[in-house]
């Protein structure tokens, strides 16, 4: 039997690995970040599909687990920068009205960054953390959501314990305004670091949702403290029957 070459895989293919090459005053760290870029192959299959982002796979890991992006849907996007999960709320709720058809869903995505258009979502940009911010987006919105996301995230400190809190922060603001604005059976899914939410905020979203998972996507990467908690079932006084 014929022994692979050297360097060869014995499947016919050889993986590569891409270096990036240390430039004059680039870090170490920008380097790495790099490599690992060009390596990625979320970021790769974002690049050949023409998404916004390496994060959209992680909505559609989390959607394709829990099922809740269907068509009619009305769906508010939280941190929705670059516009990824925005991007595939829309196509996956009906709201481009592709081919022809009526647009069925609605997508309002927020952020504090400025997002290029994207084809059946509406985007508003403000710091969600302002005050009087969530009742503009109530306005903005028009009636109740089915669906609530929360990719919000603060910069990294590089402090584990400093990021938790503040990542939690977000979160509970977000948790917060779902439990105003949510339809009876309403979904709440929002990013949180590796542990979960904590137990104030856990024990909430328990009282107010009939079941709460913490779930990691598979196009979330391995090294990261990322988790997302997924609520379903919103059962608030205050919802609207569907």
């Amino acid at each position: 039997m014929k022994k692979p070459a050297k360097g060869d895989s014995g499947r016919g293919q050889r993986h590569l690995h891409e270096k990036v090459k240390t430039a004059k005053g680039r870090k170490m760290s920008s380097k790495l970040w790099l490599e690992r870029q060009l390596n990625d192959p979320y970021v790769k299959r974002a690049v050949a599909e023409n998404r916004r982002s390496r994060a959209i796979y992680k909505l559609i890991d989390i959607d394709d687990k829990f099922r809740f992006l269907k068509p009619g849907k009305r769906v508010i996007d939280l941190g929705c920068a670059p516009g990824g999960w925005s991007q595939i709320a829309a196509e996956r709720v009906n709201a481009t009205g592709e081919n022809g058809g009526k647009a069925q869903g609605f997508v309002l995505g927020v952020d504090l960054q400025e997002v290029e258009p994207i084809a059946g979502v509406e985007l508003m940009q403000l710091d969600f953390m302002d005050e009087g911010a969530d009742d503009r987006v109530k306005a903005a919105m028009g009636g109740p959501a089915d669906i609530i996301l929360s990719d919000m995230a603060a910069s990294s400190t590089g402090h584990r314990q400093t990021d938790h809190i503040r990542i939690i922060a977000l979160c509970e603001a977000a948790a917060q305004f779902a439990r105003e604005t949510l339809n009876a059976g309403g979904i709440f899914v929002a990013k949180v670091l590796r542990g979960g939410a904590d137990g104030d905020l856990l024990a909430q979203l328990k009282r107010d949702f009939t079941t709460v998972r913490h779930f990691k996507p598979g196009a979330s990467r391995s090294d990261s403290a990322e988790i997302f908690v997924v609520a379903q079932g919103f059962r608030g006084e205050n919802a609207q029957g569907q």
